[in-house]
């Protein structure tokens, strides 16, 4: 008994000690739960300190309540419950619209392992301490305003992916110290200099991301690249780097992406590229590379897509590439290849974008693309290709975007009684072919129901604008420019709700502004344009300062209704006024008469009106002061008067928005007066006062020019470097008063014309200015100087003429006013 009594004893004791022990255990776990659930108040500190630097706090930071934990905060990741607390272990603030500086509190995180500040406002510096926290792991500060060095003492030494790009910092290629497990390095677009830092792939040799793009980097690239040997992605574009690809640049056998565009590189392209069987990106264009491209490409079973744009090579296409099943995207455009197109599209089934413009190419469209069953982007322009389109063509179901501008294409009418049966046509550029007389068909064709931007412009079509347009309900852009249509300018352009760009300039098209421009939908309320279409050259054309812009998606389209160098008559409809979406009017060089509406103040969008050289006639409407983004105003030779509105927009126009309208007073001109304008005297003269304006001050002279021109234009076609000499030499050939001597010239039947002949052929000018308003071309041209095929051009180059003549000097124009509008009716580069 006692045996027993004393073992219940024991285990009475034992049990009493386990429990009080247990019971420690919960009340210390409890209290510990009660401390270790908030964040560490040193962590605290820091997290306030970075918010204060901030103009305003980060969305769902509770900063007043200091009962509130911040590992509830937005964006803040904390690690385990501790006695101190827990631990911030990860701050991801991306894309927060955070704005001020990065606080030096921040680096007080000393256990950060992640940290994301990218997509926001954030300026300056950051602070050197943020550059040596032992545990970070990943760091992106990318897309931001920060500037300054990256200290050359910074160690990070367990980061692995580093990513400051879309920033200002400046200084030498950043190698972090100790960065043995960097796999990504990302110091794109930035302010970086001097050479690209090999020694990155000694201290990092597992890293497999390397983009060093858009900054200012020169040299050549280093050999020790061949140190990378886990190197996945290299991306060089958009530097200052320069010399031959290196040997050791194909010793990568992992790489799969090799961007080096936009740099200096030259040679020849090695044949060792072929070593790089991983790859699936090659971005080679917008260098100096010469030589053949090399027939390598069987040994690149991957790669799926190869730009080399904007180089120098020469030669055909190679094989290989030729027959590539993985490529998708081929751009070679802008070098100097030749021969034939022969692409194996049975075998390129993957293809999608074909780039072959502006090259040397010959012979005809390959009737095979068609077989590229993928195949939607496809530009052939500026090249020599002839005949016409293929028949083929009918069974392209997936082309989407066809460029073939610049060409030498015959049959417009099969072109496009093919090409409307392309059920998924959205863009087609047909510039500058069909030049032998074609005529615009009206027949056999009955329209494009997914077209949405159509260029055929430059050429020299006769004919009317096509009835099937009203047939194509998706249109947007429309340019038929520098043609020879004639006719009325169809009523049903205003049931086109899409269109937005419309360009019917240089024709001799006739009649009054139909009232259906005034309801074109997309013009008065607006629209977005759901055109995918990216890095298309649509088509370039020239602005008012005769350079040419390219507009390469549909967005860089500004809403316009170009009209000008026509024969419209008429007024300008008030109803104008009501296209508050409107960018661009050009009603210059036509017959408008009437006065300018007041209503036209409703174009609240409108940066351009150009209402020059027309009948027009009354005041300028001090309504036009309204148009807040009108930058781009001309009205000059028409019989505007009264006075010149002044205020909003209107005081940063010149003189010769103006010029040509005596009538007018006030900014620019005269004090007005209480008294009526008196009314332009009659520019009538006789041969004597021309021939002594012309010997006098060599203004007549200029006249001469115009028409002269003319006739060696047509006589003798001047090509694109020729046209450019006489430009830059014009001041060569100037007499004092600023106008260019012309002494003798040759009609088309080859006989010299002397001064003489070109007054006698005009009648002295004598009636000139009225049979130009008039149009009356037959009374003014003897048909040994101009052929009745050319009247339009005739009186383009009389009109110049009487404004050579004009009897105030202020009214003539300089030589090179005068050379321009004699390059801009003789080329445009469409």
């Amino acid at each position: 008994m006692s045996s027993m009594g004393s073992r219940g004893g024991f285990w009475a004791s034992i049990s009493t000690r386990a429990c009080c022990f247990l019971l420690f255990c919960l009340l210390g776990a409890r209290l510990a739960c009660s401390q270790n659930q908030s964040c560490n108040s040193g962590d605290l500190n820091a997290l306030r300190g970075f918010a204060n630097g901030l103009k305003s706090s980060p969305p769902g930071w509770n900063l007043n309540n200091s009962s509130s934990s911040c590992c509830d905060w937005l964006g803040v990741v904390c690690g385990p419950p501790a006695i101190s607390g827990r631990r911030v272990v990860g701050l991801d603030l991306r894309n927060r619209s955070l704005r001020g500086s990065i606080s030096d509190s921040l680096a007080g995180l000393d256990r950060l392992k992640r940290l994301d500040l990218s997509l926001n406002n954030l300026q300056g510096p950051v602070p050197r301490r943020l550059f040596r926290l032992p545990l970070l792991e990943n760091l992106s500060l990318s897309t931001n305003e920060l500037a300054g060095v990256i200290p050359p003492d910074a160690n990070l030494p367990a980061i692995q992916s580093f990513n400051v790009s879309c920033n200002y910092f400046t200084g030498h290629h950043p190698v972090l110290a100790g960065s043995a497990n960097l796999t990504s390095s990302d110091l794109t677009a930035n302010k970086f200099h001097g050479a690209i830092d090999a020694g990155i792939c000694k201290s990092s040799t597992k890293i497999q991301v390397l983009r060093l793009a858009m900054n200012s980097f020169s040299g050549a690239i280093p050999r020790g690249i061949k140190d990378c040997s886990s190197l996945v992605e290299l991306s060089l574009g958009a530097n200052s780097i320069a010399g031959s690809l290196p040997d050791e640049l194909f010793e990568l056998p992992s790489l799969k992406q090799l961007s080096i565009q936009q740099n200096m590189l030259s040679g020849n392209l090695s044949t060792s590229i072929g070593n790089l069987s991983n790859l699936v990106l090659l971005d080679l264009s917008l260098n100096q590379f010469s030589g053949y491209i090399p027939d390598v490409f069987g040994n690149l079973p991957k790669l799926e897509s190869f730009s080399a744009h904007s180089n120098h090579f020469v030669g055909g296409l190679p094989i290989s590439l030729s027959n590539s099943p993985s490529l998708k995207v081929l751009n070679l455009n802008n070098n100097s290849l030749s021969g034939e197109i022969d692409l194996n599209c049975t075998a390129m089934t993957s293809l999608s974008f074909l780039d072959l413009g502006s090259n040397a190419f010959s012979g005809t469209i390959p009737d095979n693309l068609p077989h590229c069953v993928r195949l939607r982007t496809v530009n052939l322009a500026k090249n020599d290709l002839a005949g016409e389109i293929p028949r083929s063509f009918k069974n392209f179901v997936p082309l989407s975007d066809l460029s073939l501008t610049g060409n030498r294409l015959s049959d417009i009418s099969s072109a496009l009684q093919i090409l409307q049966h392309c059920p998924n046509l959205t863009n087609l550029v047909l510039t500058k072919n069909f030049r032998g007389g074609e005529t615009m068909p009206t027949d056999g064709i009955q329209g494009f129901q997914k077209l949405e931007v159509l260029v055929i412009a430059n050429c020299a079509l006769s004919g009317t604008v096509p009835p099937w347009l009203e047939n194509s309900p998706e249109l947007e852009v429309l340019d038929l420019s520098w043609n020879y249509l004639s006719g009325a300018i169809p009523p049903w352009f205003g049931s086109l709700d899409n269109l937005f760009y419309m360009d019917l300039s240089n024709n001799s098209l006739t009649g009054e502004l139909p009232s259906g421009l005034t309801r074109m939908k997309s013009l008065k309320h607006g629209g977005s344009s759901q055109n995918s279409s990216e890095n298309f050259p649509f088509f370039i054309k020239k602005n008012s300062t005769g350079k040419g812009l390219q507009y390469n998606q549909i967005s860089s389209f500004p809403s316009s209704l170009v009209l000008s160098h026509n024969m419209l008559v008429g007024p300008i409809l008030p109803e104008f006024g009501e296209l508050s979406h409107l960018y661009v009017l050009d009603l210059s060089w036509n017959n408008l008469s009437g006065s300018i509406p007041e209503d036209l103040s409703g174009m609240t969008d409108l940066e351009t009106l150009d209402l020059s050289r027309n009948n027009l006639t009354g005041s300028i409407p001090s309504s036009l002061t309204n148009l807040s983004f009108l930058s781009n105003f001309d009205v000059a030779y028409n019989s505007l008067a009264g006075a010149v509105p002044t205020g909003g927009q209107f005081s940063t126009f010149s003189s010769s928005a103006f010029e040509g309208n005596p009538g007018l007073c006030g900014f620019h001109f005269s004090p007005c007066s209480s008294a009526t304008p008196a009314p332009p005297r009659s520019r009538r003269h006789g041969r004597s006062a021309a021939l002594g304006m012309a010997i006098g001050i060599g203004v007549a002279t200029a006249s001469l020019l115009a028409v002269a021109y003319f006739v060696l234009l047509r006589a003798r076609p001047r090509g694109r470097e020729d046209n450019a000499k006489v430009v830059a030499h014009a001041d060569e050939f100037s007499d004092p008063a600023g106008c260019r001597l012309v002494l003798l010239f040759q009609n088309k039947d080859n006989r010299e014309l002397s001064i003489d002949d070109i007054l006698r052929s005009t009648d002295d000018f004598d009636q000139a200015h009225i049979m130009k308003n008039e149009r009356r071309e037959t009374e003014v041209f003897d048909p040994s100087v101009c052929s009745k095929q050319h009247d339009t051009e005739a009186m383009r180059m009389l009109e110049i003429a009487c404004i050579c003549v004009s009897d105030s000097p202020k009214l003539r124009p300089s030589t090179s006013d005068l050379v321009a509008w004699l390059e801009d009716i003789g080329h445009v580069d469409n």
